[in-house]
């Protein structure tokens, strides 16, 4: 670099290993103004060569270091454990203690920007939900899925930074159903040769592309943007329209034999699903993805179609 360039801005990109993270990383290395540096302690083995992988567990203190220097620009916050099968414990203390330590490190050596990778499904699906759910509503996803409840804890964190760090540009970004070549509940309920549904229900539905979620990152890295964004696709519809397209097969069952046949199977470790992730092909749990529109000036690229094929991606 010469003396006349501007130094490229750092980025520390939590949970760069996984399919998320990896997709950002390319995109912000090719964008040219960034030094990407990822925190992850699984492997990234086809990463661009001139992005700096530091592998160990962003819980350690190891991980600290990435800081110390106070050149970090910003930090991307995508590194949360989802493993339904993971203890409670575990997941606290990986989405929990993790993100409280990584977000002191951002106070404590300067950083000026944190985007925070929430979900929309911290509103959680419910049968009294309004239409659209905007930023201020309340995050009862933990009522009846206690699996979720860190994740909304991990919000609330990240709020609470926001208010109080106030020199710190923090955004938190709460994207609807993420389909794609991720391996998260949504894609891979949809992904199933014959996929089960409750008789009588057909909720609408939100969902996002993967590299749509990637390009609201993006957004919230413009400096001076700040606040708490829900991140929508390109529309919502039915369950049952998205397994059209898809052209698969459905099993209804009747909603009082749902739960005791999914617990049963879930204990018998004959599915990924647990018995909560039943309310998300029962209510509905849309939001209001305006403000990032005005505020952040995100809009998907990808159509409804392209966003539900994406799952094919791995199959």
């Amino acid at each position: 670099m010469s003396s006349g360039e501007r130094p490229l801005a750092k980025i520390v990109v939590t949970g760069m290993a996984g399919r998320l993270g990896r997709l950002l990383t390319k995109r912000l290395h090719r964008d040219g103004r960034y030094r990407v540096v990822g925190i992850d302690r699984r492997a990234f083995p086809d990463r661009p060569k001139d992005v700096e992988q530091v592998m160990v567990d962003l819980r350690k203190k190891q991980a600290r270091d990435v800081f110390r220097a106070g050149d970090v620009d910003a930090l991307v916050h995508m590194g949360v454990m989802h493993d339904p099968r993971a203890s409670g414990r575990e997941h606290y203390s990986w989405n929990v203690s993790g993100t409280t330590q990584i977000l002191d490190y951002c106070q404590s050596y300067g950083v000026k920007k944190v985007v925070v990778l929430s979900s929309a499904n911290v509103y959680g699906p419910r049968p009294d939900n309004t239409q659209f759910l905007t930023e201020d509503a309340p995050l009862l996803g933990a009522q009846d899925f206690p699996e979720i409840r860190d994740l909304v804890a991990m919000d609330q964190l990240a709020s609470s930074f926001f208010w109080r760090a106030r020199e710190i540009d923090t955004v938190i970004l709460r994207p609807v159903h993420i389909l794609g070549a991720v391996r998260n509940a949504p894609s891979n309920y949809l992904r199933l040769e014959i996929v089960p549904t409750l008789l009588g229900f057909d909720p609408m539905v939100q969902i996002i592309h993967e590299r749509d979620v990637v390009e609201a990152v993006l957004c919230a890295l413009q400096p001076g943007v700040r606040g708490i964004f829900n991140v929508t696709g390109p529309g919502e519809l039915p369950l049952s329209a998205i397994l059209g397209e898809l052209g698969r097969r459905v099993l209804p069952f009747p909603h009082p034999l749902a739960r005791p046949i999914l617990r049963a199977l879930w204990r018998l470790r004959r599915t990924s699903f647990p018995v909560p992730e039943l309310d998300h092909i029962q209510y509905v749990c849309m939001v209001d993805g305006a403000r990032a529109r005005t505020e952040l000036g995100y809009a998907p690229r990808h159509t409804l179609k392209e966003t539900i094929r994406a799952i094919e991606a791995v199959r």
